[in-house]
């Protein structure tokens, strides 16, 4: 699997990301979800215990093909993450849980199968594989990223994404949030050693850093283009989205609306509109 930048439609998805990280592709393609939901199993060589994050829809093929791919490497399954609770992400957690035994641990109490949570700043040690949680609020309120430093890699859920750009799920998701997100993995791109991006949806980025300044200025960009289109006289969020998303595919407008109702919100909370 290989990437550059959101977009590269060259790149691979499903497989062996890193020494610590293979994806299982669910069958659940759509003009939200890409190629589908990237389901990870991560596991330290030599180890018989692996993790998985994100067992995606309640597809039983799909988890019965997670199973499979841990003992076909020799591990067995003893933990469940989940870096938000979106269905194409957790639909299929309890039914997994079920299967496999173990607990679900995710930041929203919602989303969770036993009396363990999540929160950022955490660090998980599951037979000698060190996973650190790393709160990424912005595209849902409970979103997390799951930093594998052994591989110099992030697990982004949908906070960005292998191909194109993610929606600020509006108004669970905020934009402040949001930027402020993206500005840690820049941080951590930038400082500490984070080089691969292992998303929700897409293929692998190699790139982080160049990964994370396309999101930041892409959404500098889109936030100066409805500041734009606002001071024009376009007000409802449905006439911005005509103005500010007229290149995209208009399947994808009611999910840019909620990027737009976000940052409408960003703009009158900073006095700009």
């Amino acid at each position: 699997m290989s990437g550059l930048l959101p977009g590269d439609p060259a790149a691979s998805v499903g497989g062996e990301a890193t020494p610590r990280a293979f994806c299982v592709l669910a069958p659940n393609p759509s003009a939200m979800t890409l190629d589908g939901t990237n389901t990870w199993l991560l596991s330290e060589p030599g180890s018989d215990l692996a993790v998985v994050v994100d067992p995606g829809p309640l597809d039983e093929g799909h988890l019965h093909r997670v199973i499979e791919a841990a003992e076909q490497r020799g591990k067995r399954i003893a933990l469940t993450l989940l870096t938000h609770g979106h269905p194409d992400h957790a639909e299929g957690a309890a039914r997994f849980a079920e299967l496999t035994g173990t607990g679900v641990r995710a930041l929203d109490p919602a989303h969770r199968l036993g009396s363990e949570g999540l929160r950022g700043g955490q660090v998980l040690d599951v037979g000698g594989l060190e996973v650190r949680v790393v709160g990424t609020p912005g595209h849902t309120a409970d979103s997390l990223t799951f930093h594998l430093p052994a591989d110099g890699a992030v697990l982004t859920g949908d906070t960005v994404l292998g191909r194109g750009t993610t929606m600020v799920a509006y108004p669970d998701g905020k934009l402040g949030d949001y930027l402020d997100s993206l500005r840690r993995l820049h941080t951590m791109a930038a400082e500490r050693g984070v080089r691969t991006i292992l998303p929700g949806h897409g293929p692998v980025l190699v790139d982080a850093l160049g990964a994370v300044d396309y999101y930041l200025a892409h959404r500098a960009n889109r936030l100066a283009q409805v500041e734009t289109a606002v001071e024009a006289g376009f007000r409802t969020p449905a006439e911005v989205v005509a103005r500010v998303y007229a290149d995209v595919d208009r399947a994808l407008w009611p999910a840019a609306e909620l990027s737009v109702r976000a940052q409408l919100g960003y703009l009158e909370d900073h006095g700009l509109i």
